[in-house]
């Protein structure tokens, strides 16, 4: 059952916040990578690269465990688990220009060289989120 996202975690998910996010191995071990995270106001949205380890381990095992930080203060973090609901490539790379502009100011700078890559947005249902403590 897919929980609503509190006020205070859709406002770090509009600003540059650290995000952590962690999948699964094929042979059960965490795989955990920083990325940029957005929301369309409902959902936590991911924009990762077609055919990457993280794709590869969602598309097996759709769990996911996120972490995202206030960028002001580290040490308020909320943290989710949940599963990816959707997967698509529609609107993938308006989509990391979007985020990349809200992390970097600037249209995204395609770090693997290649802007032709696929790019995949998931939307997160979160499952469970554990709040800063006092929130």
């Amino acid at each position: 059952m897919s929980q609503q996202l509190p006020q205070g975690l859709l406002d770090l998910l509009r600003k540059p916040s650290p995000c952590f996010v962690a999948t699964l191995m094929p042979d059960g071990a965490p795989q955990l990578t920083e990325t940029w995270v957005h929301t369309d106001g409902e959902h936590i949205v991911l924009n990762i690269v077609g055919g990457s380890q993280k794709d590869r381990n969602l598309a097996r095992d759709p769990r996911i465990a996120i972490n995202v930080a206030d960028p002001d203060d580290i040490r308020r973090f909320y943290a989710i688990r949940g599963r990816v609901a959707v997967t698509t490539t529609e609107g993938g790379h308006e989509s990391i220009h979007e985020i990349s502009q809200k992390y970097l100011g600037i249209p995204y700078p395609y770090f693997s060289g290649n802007p032709d890559e696929t790019r995949l947005i998931l939307t997160i249902a979160a499952e469970k989120i554990t709040p800063p403590p006092g929130e």
